[in-house]
């Protein structure tokens, strides 16, 4: 799309922020009400658990076949099935009947829930990336990024007052938002150039069942222990099949793959997904131990949590767009060596100062570690994808979530 058409690739950067909105107010909304859930439904532990393990694990799992789905099927399609999807599943959540199928039924859409993100998302940045000239990406993916990570913050302090009327409502409220991105989608009509190509169906079932075992044996640790055999060959069973996978992928490399396992030969490609990983891996995590730690050890209740959460994504964001605005005028290398060195030292302040256990003497360094975060995330991501040809934007995407997520 042309810069000349400026305001309808805005209207489908907004359309876009709706669609995938959900997901993000996902992954914290559901964590604050988890309580309310268990005392209603007289869940088990491990039920609880898989609440929010089975949305993270399909996710994971299905990133990579869901980015190469986009591109073979057209963006805009994929889109709007995922954002179905996903807010069918998320009505079915609400509805959960209270007897004895209630632990099943709750776990089966939450996984439904996963497998519409991971259709919807990688299709979704591709429209965006899609959307923007080059030389715009760098701010327009600043502030999807920027808007999107903003609204994890907003899943506790939603999930809060949510909660109150009934936890049913944090599943409800993801009805509205489809429907604004639904309406939003069919006025701006973003691309939908289909690329048809057979779809690879021994890879998607090798990366599927690989991302899925090396999650489950990580997310299951903490129940089975790390001392257990089972989580030691989940996690070796799917790094064999993540290699297998590969291998497989190099083999038939000129016949349609699911990924072109070669555009890590690009060497800032391959850099971008390496920062992206490790980045996550403090990241995500973040939300849940600072949830925990303001409930428990600052006293505080899940509205002010998602206001201390809050004060990250106020320096998330600033930064986000001064590296977006890098990015665009002299490339991506300054933002994120800043960022990095920016993250390490607001972090490592932070963490000097929990045990203060007053936010008056933590703000700030909660705001240095969300800048630094905020200079590296948009502008490593985005050059990454700007490494590969437009008919393969799903794709890439796909190979840059499921690198962030098994990260998480």
């Amino acid at each position: 799309m042309s810069s000349s058409n400026g305001k309808n690739s805005k209207l489908i950067l907004a359309a876009m922020i709706f669609a995938v909105a959900m997901m993000f107010i996902d992954q914290t909304i559901v964590a604050i009400a988890v309580p309310s859930i268990q005392d209603d439904l007289s869940l088990s532990a491990t039920g609880v658990q898989w609440i929010i393990n089975g949305y993270l694990l399909a996710l994971s799992a299905l990133f990579a076949f869901g980015g190469r789905l986009a591109d073979i099927a057209g963006h805009r399609r994929m889109v709007i099935l995922g954002v179905i999807v996903f807010a069918t599943a998320s009505a079915l959540c609400g509805a959960t009947p209270t007897g004895s199928l209630d632990e099943t039924w709750l776990i089966v859409f939450r996984i439904i829930q996963g497998a519409g993100a991971a259709i919807m998302f990688p299709a979704a940045l591709a429209i965006v990336l899609g959307a923007f000239p080059l030389r715009e990406r760098g701010r327009a993916m600043a502030i999807f990024f920027a808007i999107t990570g903003g609204l994890t913050s907003i899943g506790p302090i939603a999930g809060g007052y949510l909660t109150e009327w009934t936890w049913r409502a944090i599943f409800w409220v993801n009805i509205p938002v489809a429907i604004i991105a639904l309406v939003l989608t069919a006025i701006a009509k973003p691309d939908d150039t289909k690329h048809p190509a057979p779809l690879d169906y021994r890879g998607t079932a090798l990366i599927t069942g690989g991302m899925g075992l090396a999650v489950l044996g990580l997310q299951q640790s903490s129940v089975w222990g790390w001392g257990s055999a089972i989580t030691w060959i989940c996690i070796a069973a799917g790094i064999a099949l993540i290699g297998a996978f590969v291998a497989y992928q190099l083999k038939i490399e000129d016949r349609h793959p699911l990924m072109r396992i070669r555009i890590f030969q690009n060497r800032a490609f391959a850099v971008d997904n390496a920062l992206l990983f490790l980045l996550m891996i403090p990241f995500v995590p973040l939300f849940f131990f600072a949830s925990m730690y303001a409930q428990i050890s600052l006293g505080e209740s899940a509205q002010e949590t998602g206001l201390y959460l809050l004060i990250f994504f106020a320096g998330f964001a600033i930064a986000s767009q001064y590296g977006g605005k890098i990015l665009d005028r002299v490339g991506a290398r300054p933002s994120v060596v800043l960022g990095c060195a920016v993250a390490a030292v607001g972090f490592y302040l932070w963490g000097k100062h929990l045990t203060d256990l007053s936010v008056s003497d933590q703000w700030i360094y909660i705001v240095i570690a969300g800048a630094g975060v905020g200079l590296v995330l948009s502008p490593a991501n985005t050059d990454a994808l700007n490494r590969v040809p437009a008919s393969r934007y799903g794709e890439a995407t796909g190979i840059t979530q499921t690198v962030r997520n098994f990260g998480s």
